[in-house]
């Protein structure tokens, strides 16, 4: 049997398959992506046991596209799966949930009614996600479909955490509030950071840095998210690639008197962060080479990067009176030894004392970055979300008892 995981974005869409015996942990054999959805063309990408394929269709919307791609994967002659994938059930990455989904919850006709009354909190991803499930369930009308939401692991946060300074009114009626994202992550990094030091995840005051193009900071205790840096969108929190992160209110009035709401969106959303304040680039990779040739810009965007996610470190240590474990994920967390050592360093009086040696050799993967007698433990974890969405969907589908992070062990 194979679990299919489908991220739907407004003009891709990335899967992979996991194949799942005997209730073992899925494993996955086949994966790719589909790009260029509502062009003249798309370009659909894919690698499994066999082999690889890339190929351009024609102008494709989801529906199309989702189409293709199951055909694919359902077709031993594709070079992909040399059986084809017998997909029985279909975990959907969904972004918001608002307050309506606390878990992955089976896809129904009312579940749907209540993903679009959370568009507003999500309009760009949201009806992208939607499009993916009402395609997904018109091409494999037969199989389970599971949403799994990224708000949902964050909805365990005590209201001094999540609401904002705001009438309350606005929250009552308009449900604005801090709901943070990559949920599934932070999950999936919960139980293998547990994992790998030894700890009882519910027992322990854990910072987990989800590290990439979007950051992420979560003070997880006891097994439960109490706080976290990103908002009602994903903009709020720490800098970001190309998001702007924590801002004064203020700013957007200033900036609002010159310029329209649809610039000002795009501006915070994709022309800030490493990319508005280097000028050059938000891909890190590049900015500490060019911070190393002397480009002070650059030095600068990384500084007030790394700077700020310090700071959510700090913050959360006081608010859990402690921390017991900083664990680093995403593709800049997973992979820049350099980003890890300048957020860290300062940050021994907590006990967060990093081994420089074992830093600079993780080639990212799995393992203790601290050094031994550190009063906190510091981590690595590759993170692994499809794995969770399928671990979810498969538990719920199963009606299994499970618990879904140390299934990951």
């Amino acid at each position: 049997m194979n679990v299919l995981v489908i991220n739907c974005g407004s003009s891709s869409i990335k899967f992979k398959v996991f194949q799942v015996s005997d209730e073992k942990v899925p494993v996955a054999v086949a994966q790719g992506s589909l790009s260029g959805l509502g062009g003249s063309r798309a370009v659909l990408e894919a690698q499994g046991p066999l082999g690889r394929t890339k190929k351009e269709l024609p102008a494709q919307d989801h529906g199309a596209g989702l189409s293709a791609v199951i055909r694919m994967l359902q077709d031993p002659a594709s070079g992909i799966l040399s059986q084809g994938a017998d997909i029985k059930i279909v975990g959907h990455r969904t972004v918001h949930g608002g307050e309506r989904f606390t878990s992955a919850v089976a896809v129904t006709p009312e579940v749907i009614k209540q993903m679009e009354a959370c568009i507003p909190l999500a309009p760009i991803h949201n009806p992208a996600n939607l499009e993916g499930i009402r395609a997904a369930r018109n091409a494999l009308p037969g199989a389970a479909h599971v949403a799994v939401f990224d708000t949902a692991f964050h909805q365990t946060m005590p209201d001094r955490a999540f609401l904002y300074g705001l009438p309350w009114s606005l929250y009552e009626d308009h449900g604005i509030r801090r709901y943070g994202f990559h949920g599934s992550s932070c999950r999936y990094v919960l139980g293998r950071a547990a994992k790998l030091t030894g700890r009882d995840p519910e027992q322990t005051r854990m910072i987990i840095c989800h590290i990439g193009n979007g950051v992420s900071v979560t003070a997880v205790q006891d097994g439960s998210s109490v706080d976290t840096s990103t908002g009602m969108t994903p903009m709020e929190g720490a800098m970001m690639g190309t998001r702007c992160g924590d801002l004064d209110p203020g700013v957007l009035l200033h900036l609002m008197r010159e310029q329209t709401l649809d610039q000002v969106d795009r501006m915070l959303n994709n022309d800030s962060g490493l990319l508005g304040i280097s000028g050059t680039s938000n891909d890190v990779r590049e900015l500490l080479e060019a911070a190393d040739s002397g480009n002070k810009r650059c030095a600068q965007a990384l500084d007030v990067y790394t700077y700020r996610i310090k700071k959510y470190i700090g913050a959360y240590a006081a608010a859990m009176g402690g921390v017991d474990l900083v664990a680093f994920a995403g593709g800049v967390g997973e992979n820049s030894a350099p980003i890890r050592q300048m957020i860290l360093t300062g940050l021994e009086f907590m006990g967060l004392c990093l081994d420089s040696d074992r830093n600079s050799a993780s080639g990212g993967q799995d393992r203790i970055l601290s050094r031994d007698g550190s009063g906190a433990d510091i981590v690595l974890v590759r993170t692994d979300e499809e794995l969770m969405i399928a671990m979810e969907a498969l538990a719920l589908t199963k009606n299994s008892s499970m618990d879904r992070s140390s299934a990951i062990l």
